[in-house]
């Protein structure tokens, strides 16, 4: 989650049925949710202004970590579409629950769209709810087997149905494409339908266990904490939509009074470099790749420039040649 970012039925209030109460205790796994996403984001922040070296939130336990956050808002947005239309589908409160979702995730595609337009959000956590969702549908009422076995589908996908094929930007949200495309929050649909669909299985299982009967729709919770945790879960989708901008700023205005030292742009290239270069090909490949484009930039005192922002790494025709250099030179 580079970014990431992200908005589940974990995130807005779940609709129920009259006849069943809200379950408080899963209020407060969402809460737990929102925050662990907040946490991230924070680190993510800290990066950003240089208080954490280059490629930190994207690699090790915080990839991880990212992963693991945005599993559990579509497992929780699956559960929640359960508890919500099933047995009985009502149009109403899910085509206002899909509406209010796909909302918020166009409203954070534009504004990334301004403030990091590199790395916009094009089809983040709520594009993959929102999509989701709509998918979820046509597994509500089919057998329990059908959607774990396509919940396992979804997931080995995208280790063997990659293709060139999918790199075209309008595809890309389909989750196949060859080279990844850049962004502050991916979550494409393979594999990350599986998680939702797995969350539907649960909550069938659940239903027709009588677990959430016995377990108790009390809303009361024993503490304040629980009960802070069971707010944020029930105010989610605006807690989501908040939160980042005010970390954001929070961070911005810290490093203007106290900003990062600058570091070796040496190091933080080489960090950077592999983060980005890994996550298509092998590491000896991004070794070699990586060693010989900062050491062409050094060469020719590019490397500072780059680093500050004074020239588009994306653009500038010379590390355009030095990266077909050494990628010619990374494959000998």
């Amino acid at each position: 989650m580079s970014q990431s970012s992200p908005e589940s039925s974990s995130l807005p209030p779940t609709e129920t049925r009259p006849a069943r109460r809200r379950l408080g205790w899963l209020d407060v796994v969402r809460g737990i949710a929102i925050l662990a996403m907040a946490s991230y984001h924070f680190s993510w922040d800290l990066e950003y202004f240089g208080y954490l070296a280059p490629g930190t939130v994207g690699t090790g336990l915080f990839k991880y970590y990212a992963r693991g956050i945005a599993s559990s808002f579509l497992l929780l947005a699956g559960f929640s579409l359960v508890l919500g239309h099933f047995p009985r589908f009502r149009g109403g409160p899910f085509l206002i629950r899909f509406g209010k979702i796909a909302a918020a995730a166009a409203v954070i595609s534009i504004a990334t769209w301004f403030a990091f337009p590199s790395g916009f959000i094009f089809f983040g956590i709520l594009h993959s709810i929102a999509a989701a969702s709509l998918i979820g549908l046509v597994f509500l009422r089919l057998p329990v087997a059908v959607a774990l076995l396509t919940a396992a589908a979804a997931f080995v996908a995208p280790l063997y149905l990659r293709s060139a094929f999918f790199d075209t930007p309008a595809l890309w949200w389909v989750g196949l494409s060859e080279t990844l495309p850049r962004s502050n929050d991916y979550v494409p649909l393979l594999p990350w339908l599986a998680p939702f669909l797995t969350g539907i299985a649960l909550g069938r299982i659940a239903l027709a266990s009588t677990w959430l009967d016995r377990a108790g729709p009390s809303e009361r919770q024993p503490n304040r904490l629980a009960r802070g945790l069971a707010f944020a879960g029930r105010h989610s989708l605006p807690i989501y939509l908040i939160h980042q901008p005010l970390l954001f700023s929070l961070v911005a205005l810290f490093a203007m009074v106290y900003p990062a030292p600058r570091p070796d742009p040496r190091p933080a290239f080489q960090s950077s470099c592999m983060a980005t270069c890994t996550g298509d090909q092998t590491q000896a490949f991004c070794t070699r790749f990586c060693g010989c484009t900062l050491d062409r930039l050094v060469e020719q005192n590019l490397l500072d420039p780059l680093d500050r922002g004074l020239i588009d790494g994306r653009t500038d025709a010379r590390v355009a040649d030095i990266a077909a250099q050494c990628t010619m030179k990374a494959q000998e």
